[in-house]
């Protein structure tokens, strides 16, 4: 084993664990990546979650009440998901006080089927901080354009938050326009602004699925050399555009009154292609100030064999341009490409959202007490 994740951290990434499930927290496996693969945050989906209880265990007892106390199945799925949150929440704790609130967190997702609400999405999301009810909490919203005045009502009202779904350079920039005018609307209302945290999720490894298929398709030697360039020029772009929003002007009123900094948080980092190399997303995405979730496969890659050789994104940018630039002129349109990733994310969220539906409907159902 390498030191290869202490190497991560010391460059000024944190690393956060892309999955949570009842049988992690209660086995203690999820103390032990924080004590010894250095996690300090842990992000969750729909999908994580439909994962885990619909196959996973330790959920019996918790879904024999429920279905003794007939609740709805909605309320049954928040009731859980929420518990799994909380006391994961609970375990990074010495995380978050250790770091002055910036890690020890734990992400949970607004219902997927509200992407599209900006108002249900800003209820949703007051009920969740209101129902974990921890201060090392992030809620998640999708940065759909419904999403982006959501993201700016909720910072406003002092909620911790984690964009996610986003694909594109420009959706990224009014995803941090979005937290820049909820932390002033927070200011405003004379909230402690050092309080508030955020990260926004760029998601990495589904940019080059999309493209290498269509370079694919193309088939000629210069497309083939574009394979597996996308994702990282695409993502090395978005933390040039973060630098250059947090040393605006905008942002140093903000930082006079003690604001945090929304940290590029790389999501979807588990490599698809098995033709590159399983740690591409960790470790050619080095950069101080930025945060790596990983599913455990890619953590233990990591472990094993990463090579971290320091700082991967500065200078970079121009090379990162051009290839993006490559791309579109081979007749692959990086508009239509990062549209059809983010309505096929949201899909994907809510089609594992429905399935959890109904497969706790479905146990409910069994566990419930006979009439009489």
């Amino acid at each position: 084993m390498t030191d290869a994740l202490k190497r991560l951290s010391d460059e000024g990434v944190a690393i956060w664990l892309d999955d949570l499930s009842r049988k992690r927290i209660t086995s203690g496996n999820l103390a032990e990546l924080i004590d010894q693969q250095h996690v300090v945050g842990v992000t969750t989906n729909p999908s994580i979650f439909q994962k885990a209880i619909s196959h996973g265990d330790g959920y019996e007892q918790q879904l024999t009440d429920l279905a003794t106390r007939k609740v709805t199945v909605d309320e049954a799925i928040r009731m859980i998901t929420t518990a799994d949150v909380r006391d994961a929440a609970d375990i990074l704790r010495p995380v978050f006080d250790a770091t002055d609130g910036q890690d020890g967190r734990v992400s949970i997702e607004v219902d997927p089927r509200l992407a599209h609400r900006t108002d249900a999405t800003v209820a949703e999301a007051k009920q969740l901080a209101w129902l974990v009810d921890r201060p090392n909490t992030l809620i998640k919203i999708p940065a759909t354009k419904a999403g982006l005045p959501a993201i700016t009502e909720v910072i406003g009202k002092g909620i911790s938050v984690n964009v996610t779904l986003i694909f594109s350079l420009e959706r990224y920039r009014e995803v941090m326009d979005a937290y820049l005018a909820g932390l002033e609307k927070a200011k405003a209302a004379g909230l402690d602004l050092s309080l508030i945290h955020s990260v926004a999720s760029f998601f990495v490894s589904r940019v080059d699925t999309e493209i290498d298929k269509r370079l694919d398709t193309i088939g000629t030697d210069e497309a083939k050399a574009l394979k597996g360039k996308a994702a990282l020029a695409n993502a090395r772009l978005a933390y040039q555009a973060y630098e250059e929003v947090f040393s605006s002007d905008r942002w140093a009123a903000l930082d006079r009154a003690h604001a945090n900094k929304q940290r590029p948080l790389w999501a979807s980092t588990g490599v698809k292609d098995p033709a590159y190399k399983d740690t591409l997303y960790v470790v050619d995405l080095v950069a101080p100030g930025t945060v790596n979730t990983m599913p455990e496969a890619t953590l233990d890659a990591t472990a094993d064999h990463g090579e971290v050789t320091g700082n991967t994104i500065a200078g970079t940018y121009e090379q990162a341009r051009a290839e993006l630039d490559a791309v579109a002129k081979l007749g692959i349109s990086y508009d239509d490409v990062v549209q059809l990733l983010e309505d096929e994310g949201v899909e994907k969220f809510e089609a594992a959202w429905i399935d959890l539906l109904n497969s706790t409907e479905a146990e409910l159902k069994r566990l419930a007490p006979s009439e009489g």
